[in-house]
């Protein structure tokens, strides 16, 4: 690269590479916290899609100390139940508004809307995103890393003495410092749409349905959508009205289906679950999907992401203002990659039920199910597991 080609050389301690909700609500501790930081995304602007759609209860408590969870649950929808059925079968059925904390219930709010959120109150709190921004280098110096950054502009770059990977599963900061992800991937693919119905279906709690013909997710959202996921084995590109019915037709109940009147936006995606084998490796510091990737079951990874996020801001902001040594931020994967790993077999196991084929396994899976709805121990085990309350600790709260 050539001098001329560069339009900036700044300096700062933090690049946070990724300006999804973890990224940004990492930024919004570390800007509060008085560090010097900036948020780049390759980006033009912040995503319109909804991606994940649920906020759980331990999600909120841990978001309180930023100053959204309150603003997230003015526009979001709550809902205190959830349901796992075989098409009219209600097999599990679990409460939330029983569970111990102020946000006993789903806070279904699109992802967009999230991100949103997130990104007027960094800007409140004198931050802002560097949108259009691409990295394409990282380079370990004495100091800590410099980052090569393309803009419309030109080239800039950023020194930085921490770099932090909330760019994804395809993480380059993961990459650029070779740790492993390991893992695998879904032979399924699946459907994700966000569509209207006429009719009263599905409007007042989550149901997932383990029919024979496969998994289906319908979740209500606010201004009367639904969100849809179905797991497939070759899904469509683009998911139409007409597919994401005949799934419903199929898979949801054989009385008082739903009928789609309206497609606001559809995707088909496949996943992987996976966990990186390190979350630090000297300056480089990674969080969200970038450490940890796995099913959708559940609605745990958005979640998972930002309790990423509080937890690591508060372990590195101490760590730059009391020059208490880098070796603080140790605690950060101490903490946070066994909360993953127990998330991944969560879902895993939510998965595996719900891919399992043939008629006399799926009989006793049921079975096991109808079991488990009569034992009272059993489904507050599974809603505080969903919830994440049951990974609450103090040290996600206060540091």
């Amino acid at each position: 690269m050539e001098a001329t080609e560069i339009t900036a050389i700044e300096d700062t301690d933090v690049l946070i590479v990724g300006a999804g909700p973890t990224g940004l609500a990492l930024a919004i501790m570390l800007v509060r916290s008085g560090i010097k930081m900036q948020i780049v995304d390759k980006l033009l602007t912040g995503q319109n899609t909804s991606r994940a759609a649920v906020i759980h209860a331990h999600t909120l408590e841990v978001l309180e100390s930023l100053g959204v969870s309150e603003r997230l649950v003015k526009q979001g929808l709550t809902l205190t139940k959830f349901s796992i059925r075989d098409r009219d079968r209600i097999l599990l059925r679990l409460r939330f508004d029983t569970l111990p904390t102020r946000y006993n219930y789903l806070l279904m709010l699109p992802q967009d809307k999230t991100e949103k959120v997130l990104i007027d109150i960094l800007s409140e709190a004198g931050g802002g995103v560097h949108w259009g921004n691409a990295v394409e280098k990282l380079v370990e110096t004495c100091d800590g890393i410099r980052a090569c950054i393309e803009t419309k502009q030109g080239k800039r770059i950023v020194n930085a003495r921490f770099v932090i990977g909330a760019d994804g599963m395809n993480s380059l900061v993961r990459e650029s410092v070779g740790i492993e992800f390991s893992g695998g991937s879904y032979e399924q693919s699946f459907v994700l749409a966000d569509v209207q119905m006429n009719g009263n279906f599905g409007n007042d709690e989550v149901m997932q349905f383990f029919s024979p013909a496969g998994l289906l997710v319908v979740a209500p959202l606010p201004g009367n959508r639904h969100r849809i996921v179905a797991m497939l084995d070759n899904a469509p590109a683009q998911p139409g009205i007409a597919d994401v019915q005949a799934l419903l037709d199929t898979r949801g109940p054989m009385h008082s289906v739903g009928k789609v009147t309206q497609m606001h936006w559809s995707s088909r995606f496949r996943l992987h679950h996976r966990v990186a084998e390190r979350y630090r490796r000297r300056h480089f510091i990674l969080v969200g999907d970038a450490a940890h990737v796995h099913s959708p079951a559940g609605g745990q990874g958005m979640n998972t992401g930002l309790v990423d996020a509080c937890v690591l801001g508060r372990i590195l902001s101490h760590a730059i203002l009391q020059r208490g040594g880098d070796c603080q931020l140790d605690k950060y994967e101490m903490l946070r990659r066994p909360a993953a790993l127990q998330v991944l077999k969560l879902a895993e196991r939510l998965t595996k039920m719900a891919v399992m084929s043939g008629s006399s396994k799926q009989l006793v899976r049921n079975v096991a199910l109808q079991a488990g709805n009569l034992i009272p121990l059993f489904r507050n085990r599974l809603a505080m597991n969903l919830s994440g309350l049951s990974r609450r600790t103090s040290a996600e709260i206060e540091f």
